[in-house]
């Protein structure tokens, strides 16, 4: 596989704080109780909502994320909902804290800050499993799912994802990417991704969204998971599965990872293997559309994710 040509970290246009309302940067000030002094723009991810690391005249810092409910309306929905989720999981979950929030015109999170990096890439072996083991503990805090807002099944969530690979076939997707074996094992694949909905149904409350920037390294030694925006009910082990296609294409041998996993080590491999099929499909419809505005390098991490998921559904699956 080839390395990712997605620049590392640096791949969202965010909103800074010089260009936030001064009602915003008044209430924000208010909450973190001096005045803001410096800004760092956290500018990994595909969204163009705030979220800065500030420093305030006393020397405290506070990371803030913060979306127009007007001018950005999906992601201020999609901060409401982290929101909600993060005041929800019990202090066993492996995740920063949700300190306050507000609410109006603007959606505006004010979140632990955490002295950290994020897995650097490519994957190292060792980051790996520490992740793996936070979604181990998150798992077990996770199940049952913790009282709090309604979440949706998982199977309910991905019910269309299967039927990408009609599109994926009508629309000849794979033309022009590393995508060996697609023509003659697309139907075997879209057989499999059918599966996922079903063998992924479970009672764990699911992150849905674990990869390399999602994911803090805290400087005290813990791992931490981020952006919890999009949790559903299913599978403890689906987000183990899906953590493993970016360390796949870095070129890490993740079976042997999979194999060790309490959360996965007896998962049957076509289950695993169905979810892999559900992801290929999502990747390969999404690496088409049209390249948005505020995330220029979307596109193209789908497209490498495309690539790598297929490369390692088709080595699990023994197709040349």
């Amino acid at each position: 596989m080839t390395l990712t040509s997605v620049p590392h970290g640096r791949t969202a246009r965010r909103l800074e704080w010089p260009f936030l309302p001064p009602h915003v940067r008044d209430l924000v000030e208010q909450h973190c109780g001096s005045p803001v002094v410096g800004t760092r723009s956290m500018n990994s991810g595909f969204t163009p909502g705030f979220a800065s690391v500030l420093t305030c005249a006393d020397g405290s810092q506070h990371f803030v994320k913060a979306a127009s409910v007007v001018a950005q309306r999906v992601f201020a929905d999609a901060y409401r909902e982290e929101g909600r989720r993060l005041a929800a999981l019990p202090a066993s979950v492996p995740a920063p804290r949700l300190l306050w929030s507000h609410d109006e015109d603007w959606v505006v999170l004010g979140i632990e800050h955490v002295e950290h990096t994020t897995p650097p890439r490519p994957w190292r072996g060792a980051d790996l499993e520490r992740v793996v083991a936070a979604l181990e503990a998150a798992a077990t805090a996770l199940t049952p799912p913790p009282a709090g807002p309604a979440l949706v099944p998982l199977a309910e969530e991905v019910a269309d994802w299967p039927s990408y690979w009609d599109l994926v076939r009508l629309q000849e997707l794979g033309r022009g990417l590393d995508v060996p074996g697609l023509t003659e094992h697309l139907h075997e694949a879209a057989e499999l991704a059918a599966l996922a909905p079903v063998v992924a149904a479970g009672d764990t409350l699911v992150h849905m969204d674990v990869r390399d920037d999602n994911v803090l390294l805290a400087a005290d030694g813990r791992v931490l998971l981020c952006d919890w925006n999009w949790p559903v009910r299913g599978a403890a082990w689906f987000d183990t599965v899906a953590l493993m296609i970016g360390p796949h294409g870095d070129g890490i041998d993740v079976d042997a990872v999979l194999a060790r996993s309490p959360l996965t080590r007896d998962v049957p491999a076509d289950h695993i293997d169905a979810v892999l099929a559900l992801h290929a499909g999502y990747f390969l419809l999404m690496q088409a559309q049209r390249v948005p505005p505020t995330s220029p390098f979307l596109r193209t991490a789908q497209r490498w994710n495309a690539e790598v998921t297929w490369d390692l559904l088709a080595q699990r699956r023994g197709w040349p």
